[in-house]
């Protein structure tokens, strides 16, 4: 019966021990920033001749791809943050920039 008192008072520690919230933040390697792909998808919308702003604004409004070409990629690229992402990084960007 101690055995299993002493048994049950470690299962006890471990589980209070894993009862803490851990904060785990790492960034992939390979993982293009949503800066990065607005520029390259802007660039790339440029080349066919689209209005960037348009195509981009329909995106994200919609999440119909079909607003971004296939051309370098982009539409893939776009694809690979999530639209709200894509829209923090805009509005962070504008709010930075009207504070100056």
């Amino acid at each position: 019966m101690i055995g299993m008192k002493s048994g049950f008072e470690s299962e006890v520690l471990a589980m209070s021990s894993m009862d803490q919230t851990m904060k785990f933040n790492v960034k992939a390697e390979g993982v293009e920033s949503s800066q990065d792909i607005l520029l390259t998808v802007h660039e790339a919308l440029l080349e066919k001749d689209y209005n960037p702003i348009n195509q981009i604004v329909g995106y994200l409004l919609s999440g119909d791809p079909a607003y971004i070409p296939r051309h370098n990629n982009a539409r893939s690229l776009i694809r690979k943050k999530e639209r709200d992402e894509l829209i923090e990084e805009l509005v962070r960007f504008y709010l930075n920039h009207k504070k100056q």
